[in-house]
């Protein structure tokens, strides 16, 4: 058990989920201003890491006051009342009042509810930074917790090798034509397949090395780790700051030369693709009509921009709204999920289709990703450009939008690509 753990004991709730809780629940916290820590991920321990940071801003947190695990129908109405339910219980000392100082808890949902488990994990100790504010939170007895730890080394992996996950490179490119020819069938628009990637390393493997690379080389990614998903997502599924609700949807996909006429020549192909404007317009639809139910004002860009990142460019439309009821960011995240961007559409059209050609299941892959504090206020991510961590091993995850115009090579070079920022990350030495 971590040394910060608190010992847990199992608890009935009404959902039908199996939930953890401490034996004695803590009841204050209190959050302190800091010195800036400059950097935050070198700052927490290995275990039990837990994170959210885009251009070093955010939080690291790490031991466990208390979490749930659920499966089954409706896991975010259950997450919302459970986390509801606790937060009445705290009170809570925090002079510093930014997004993410108080009590907080990091979320990761799986992406399928049918087959796999959500988590919403509570934790002791928070180190935070924000603009020029920096906050340490720590949940019930802060005597031995008062303190921002000092920088630590990571260990960089060693011998990594990799073998093929659930589908060989034909085999799904096998299924990607099964999808191609249902669509141009018209049994839907679009749909998105993944495929995963296994990687063993010599020993066991430092989340803070492949976190700290990836907040490096994609700074205006969020980097985040929960319950063992670690990676870089491009893309923001929900917001909620106050009434301000934003929502950042990509779809379309063009590698990168890595020169600047040469990308430039293929953004400017991205903008001008059929087939990669369709996708994206599904997508965009799909966010525009779950948040109007929530949402006046709504701002949905006529055209999408194109979104650079280290390895890929990315079609982008950034869609806003003013929040109209109490909606909090687990309320919004389960209207938006599954999106089109990460699905497909119709929704449970697709939803069945992946069941039947990916021959794996994803997990936390493709979920719902990102923190919510004690009012509401939150950010989740799509677990996209991740891994999930345990030991030595890592399984790496990469998708791709099927449409009918897609072709199975084109869709595969697409997800190996997808791949680069982890398997970056794990074989660099800095």
């Amino acid at each position: 058990m971590h040394p910060l753990a608190c010992p847990r004991r199992l608890i009935a709730v009404p959902w039908g989920v199996v939930s953890t809780a401490p034996a004695v629940a803590p009841t204050v916290v209190r959050t302190r201003p800091v010195d800036d820590p400059v950097e935050l991920i070198s700052r927490a321990p290995t275990d039990g890491l837990l994170a959210w940071v885009r251009d070093g801003e955010g939080m690291v947190a790490w031991g466990e006051a208390a979490r749930v695990e659920l499966i089954g129908p409706e896991p975010f109405a259950a997450a919302a009342a459970w986390w509801r339910e606790f937060s009445a219980a705290l009170v809570v000392d925090d002079p510093v009042g930014v997004p993410g100082s108080g009590a907080i808890a990091f979320g990761s949902f799986a992406f399928d509810q049918r087959t796999a488990t959500s988590v919403l994990v509570v934790p002791r100790v928070v180190l935070g930074r924000r603009g020029d504010r920096a906050w340490l939170t720590v949940v019930g007895d802060s005597s031995a917790n008062s303190h921002v730890p000092a920088p630590q080394p990571t260990r960089v992996p060693t011998g990594v090798r990799y073998a093929e996950g659930a589908l060989t490179a034909p085999q799904w490119q096998s299924a990607v034509s099964e999808a191609v020819q249902r669509i141009v069938a018209g049994k839907l628009d679009k749909v998105v397949l993944a495929r995963d990637l296994l990687a063993t390393a010599a020993g066991p493997i430092d989340p803070r090395h492949l976190l700290g690379r990836l907040a490096e080389r994609y700074p205006t990614c969020w980097t985040f780790s929960v319950d063992g998903l670690l990676g870089a997502t491009p893309e923001l599924l929900v917001r909620r700051l106050g009434d301000r609700v934003t929502s950042r949807v990509l779809a379309g996909t063009v590698s990168r030369d890595g020169d600047d006429v040469v990308d430039g020549e293929l953004a400017d192909a991205l903008l001008g693709s059929d087939k990669d404007l369709e996708e994206h317009e599904l997508a965009v639809h799909s966010v525009a009509a779950a948040l109007a139910r929530h949402c006046a004002d709504l701002d949905v860009p006529e055209r999408p921009r194109v979104l650079r990142l280290a390895n890929v460019q990315h079609l982008a439309t950034d869609v806003t709204g003013r929040l109209t009821g109490d909606a909090g960011a687990l309320d919004l995240a389960a209207a938006l999920h599954p999106t089109a961007a990460v699905c497909g559409t119709p929704t449970e059209v697709a939803r069945e289709m992946i069941r039947e050609l990916e021959g794996m299941d994803r997990r936390r892959y493709a979920g719902p990703v990102g923190w919510i504090g004690t009012n509401g206020d939150g950010e989740f991510g799509i677990a996209l450009r991740c891994a999930e961590l345990a030991g030595d091993t890592m399984r790496l995850f990469a998708g791709c939008g099927i449409v009918a115009g897609s072709d199975p090579e084109a869709e595969l070079a697409e997800a190996q690509a997808k791949f680069v920022p982890v398997r970056d990350a794990l074989e660099s030495e800095g």
